[in-house]
């Protein structure tokens, strides 16, 4: 069955640590620490499509249980929805397609607790879905409600490259390459995150890729 995409390098290496990395040091957030850092290994750093799948699929499993663990707290919510997202990269078509709504459903259960949780993976990441799903009738995707979830995210996090440039990616398959560009730009003047190496240096990679794209759209038209 043909491999459906919704990921791009997969959904989405949120800002978990710019949050965490100053909060307190009890269990959740530990364990959300090395849910993210498993992630972004996981994701940037390993080249095997299989062992990528079968580790995301273990990783699933134990967010699942911080969920469990603590089911008013909007982070894990926001952990798993990113891994499940994450395993539709891998998955087939159909499969795909279930996981991307399973990952909307904690996306918005997790708003429902805390929208602006983790500098606002919540808008973000359903922005990102939204734009990334097929519409209708094969799937939910909706350019209108990707727009408006992404303009929320870049407000509650201006600076964040997560989303810059998520928001930076729709505005470049909508063919606004100009105003793309300045967004692209906007997250690479960022300080890089010392706390999430392996991410940061894995996002700076997609956004530069992205802005070159970007570049060539906008030298094309001159």
């Amino acid at each position: 069955m043909a491999r459906f995409n919704i990921a791009v390098a997969a959904l989405v290496a949120f800002v978990a640590l710019t949050s965490l990395a100053g909060a307190d040091s009890g269990p959740m957030n530990g364990e959300l620490r090395s849910i993210e850092s498993n992630w972004a290994r996981i994701v940037f750093q390993l080249q095997n499509s299989d062992e990528q799948e079968k580790q995301l699929r273990s990783l699933a499993r134990v967010a699942e249980k911080i969920t469990a663990d603590y089911p008013d707290r909007a982070e894990p919510l926001i952990w798993e929805a990113i891994i499940t997202s994450s395993e539709a990269k891998y998955a087939g078509a159909f499969s795909a397609l279930g996981l991307a709504k399973r990952a909307r459903d904690l996306f918005e259960k997790a708003g429902r607790i805390d929208y602006q949780a983790l500098d606002g993976a919540v808008p973000t990441s359903l922005g990102a879905l939204y734009y990334m799903v097929p519409g209708f009738p094969l799937g939910f995707g909706d350019d209108d409600r990707a727009r408006q979830y992404l303009e929320q995210g870049i407000r509650i996090s201006p600076d964040g490259l997560d989303s810059n440039f998520y928001y930076g990616d729709f505005l470049f398959r909508q063919g606004e390459y100009a105003k793309a560009a300045a967004v692209l730009k906007h997250a690479l003047v960022v300080p890089a995150d010392p706390d999430r190496p392996i991410w940061d240096a894995g996002r700076r990679a997609e956004i530069r890729a992205l802005l070159t794209k970007v570049d060539e759209k906008l030298a094309s038209l001159r």
